[in-house]
């Protein structure tokens, strides 16, 4: 699922790629898009985006007479943003934007599962906290003056996923946070925090007058959970430069190599309350969901590119030439080109490891 640094990369994507072009008409949707119908023409506007936590807002601004139209989407688990030729747009795009030069190009919002949506105006979704990475001293006041509030009764990785007080954070960045300060996932989250309140108050109280950088240096040097929660999301945006190209055939390799607990081989996890996988190394924690046993995540072999896969006959179809020789549901097959995101990934793995078994058996 997008979170906060592939919404803020949509964003410099968008102003970037958009940033010289003049787009004309209305705007387009298609018949299963999960937002309401746009009412904006003009005949000439531009585009431009802002990113905060898990939502991005497009304004589209009239070069002419004419009131702006803001648009605020959430990108559910495939939401994403691609310029391409008119002529050719891809499977997916449910909100369309063209330019008025010729041939034209379209500004599209793809979203291949469809929990992705979008509404009109520019108001932020009510009830969401600062982000993490625009607004990270609002963001820490936020957390740190509600710690008495019920959210914080629940383990730190359930709530770690709250948007009212950790907007922008999803699966992957809570296992990468807490990995790096070996915090158990199922220790409950105000145990975790009240600790940090009292560390920095200790830290003011010895140091009143720190300079910012200073205290920029000691969060480098001594990182506390809330400080991970606005370096780590930078750390993906400095890894990923190239997701400034959604097409890019590098993104999910420079992805996996930055990662150091989710997904990673040797790590174990564990399903939440909420249903959702949580990655980690060592002991669950007190508040571990009884019943469930860690499982460790295996390492896969690397995929002789030369073997044939096995052909099954069962409810999905075998993947024709180039698409990395996988075979999976038939809905699936328009997502591997561009597939990014883990959970695709797990998917992909799952349906392989089965259909491989069930060919030997079948032999």
């Amino acid at each position: 699922m997008p979170e906060c640094p592939e919404l803020h990369l949509a964003g410099r994507y968008i102003n970037e790629a958009c940033g010289g072009m003049v787009f004309s008409g209305g705007v387009e949707r298609s018949e299963v898009g999960r937002g309401p119908e746009v009412p904006f023409s003009s005949e000439a506007y531009r585009i431009s985006a802002t990113s905060r936590g898990k939502e991005l807002r497009l304004t589209l601004a009239p070069l002419g007479p004419g009131q702006p139209q803001d648009l605020v989407f959430r990108f559910g688990m495939s939401g994403s943003f691609r310029l391409c030729p008119a002529a050719q747009l891809p499977r997916h795009a449910h909100l369309r934007f063209l330019s008025r030069e010729s041939p034209p190009r379209a500004l599209c919002f793809v979203d291949a599962r469809r929990f992705g949506s979008w509404r009109l105006g520019d108001a932020w979704q009510p009830g969401r906290g600062p982000c993490v990475l625009s607004e990270y001293q609002a963001f820490r006041e936020n957390v740190l003056k509600n710690l008495d509030d019920k959210a914080f009764d629940k383990p730190i990785c359930e709530a770690l996923l709250n948007q009212k007080f950790f907007n922008g954070i999803g699966n992957y960045l809570r296992a990468e946070i807490l990995y790096r300060l070996k915090i158990p996932p199922f220790e409950k989250a105000r145990t975790v925090l009240e600790a940090l309140k009292d560390q920095e108050q200790a830290r003011r109280k010895k140091n009143p007058s720190l300079t910012l950088s200073k205290k920029l240096k000691l969060m480098r040097e001594n990182p506390d959970l809330l400080e991970l929660c606005h370096t780590v999301p930078m750390e993906v945006i400095a890894a990923e430069k190239q997701l400034l190209d959604p097409d890019h055939s590098d993104n999910y390799a420079a992805f996996k190599n930055w990662l150091q607990c989710y997904l990673v081989p040797g790590m174990s996890s564990l399903r939440d309350r909420n249903g959702r996988t949580v990655w980690f190394q060592g002991e669950p924690g007190p508040m571990a969901p009884k019943g469930q046993t860690p499982r460790k995540k295996r390492a896969q072999l690397e995929a002789d590119p030369e073997a044939q896969t096995p052909k099954v006959r069962s409810s999905v179809v075998v993947a024709p030439a180039g698409s990395r020789g996988c075979p999976v549901p038939r809905a699936f097959l328009g997502l591997l080109p561009n597939s990014r995101w883990c959970s695709y990934l797990e998917l992909l793995i799952v349906w392989r490891s089965k259909l491989t078994s069930a060919a030997k058996l079948r032999l």
